[in-house]
């Protein structure tokens, strides 16, 4: 099996010798490079191709959210975990919508980190439903209702079954849970998300959950 290729972002020397010592033994992982500040990032992405970035979110220079969002509009961008030493941040929030497939805690465990990273490798979101309308409610503001107005917009324009599947991904139903609960089959429901994916030009399932969100979908059926 190749091995998960490994970037790891993060100001503190400390940090990223920890995140090297831990993850480093795992068979199915390879660290392929460091980088001390966002600035280093790209160069870096381009010369190491790795397939998961693990990002810090507060850096000195360039912040991971900006880093996020140079690396996620590039073609075949890698996936980016935020890491971040606050539950519900401003910060995070717009490195999910920039494309970020989750976050985790700096004092995570190392399991649970390694975790984090082989399922965003394998194209699963590292966020929960929970925690995600705790973001949601932490940014709630003035912008609340504009955002509100615009996705409504944006999700009008799928049709009455990639709504359905939409919810689902926002409820954070596996493809497997939507297929058993919409009777479809596993690929019919991959489809589904890609076609949603394309016709809302999004990268990823956090984004979908995100603007399902902001929608107020989920609120409407009853989550």
């Amino acid at each position: 099996m190749t091995p998960i290729r490994l970037l790891l972002v993060d100001d503190d020397p400390l940090v990223r010798v920890g995140l090297s010592f831990m993850m480093g033994g795992a068979d199915d992982l390879e660290i392929v490079g460091e980088a001390a500040d966002g600035s280093e990032v790209e160069a870096l992405v381009d010369r190491t191709r790795p397939d998961v970035v693990l990002m810090d979110i507060r850096m000195p220079t360039v912040d991971g959210l900006t880093a996020t969002e140079r690396l996620r509009i590039r073609k075949d961008a890698p996936q980016i975990i935020v890491l971040t030493t606050f539950h519900a941040d401003e910060q995070v929030l717009r490195a999910l919508r920039a494309g970020a497939a989750g976050f985790v805690l700096k004092d995570t465990p190392p399991a649970e980190i390694l975790d984090a990273v082989r399922r965003v490798a394998a194209g699963d979101p590292v966020l929960s439903p929970t925690v995600t309308r705790q973001l949601m409610a932490h940014a709630a503001g003035t912008s609340a209702d504009t955002r509100r107005t615009s996705a409504r917009t944006r999700v009008a324009t799928l049709n009455d079954r990639e709504r359905e599947v939409a919810v689902a991904v926002g409820q954070g139903r596996s493809n497997a849970e939507i297929a058993a609960e919409l009777f479809m089959s596993v690929a019919t429901v991959k489809t589904h998300v890609s076609r949603i994916l394309a016709k809302l030009d999004l990268n990823n399932r956090v984004q979908i959950a995100l603007l399902t969100c902001d929608a107020g979908l989920l609120e409407e059926d009853g989550h």
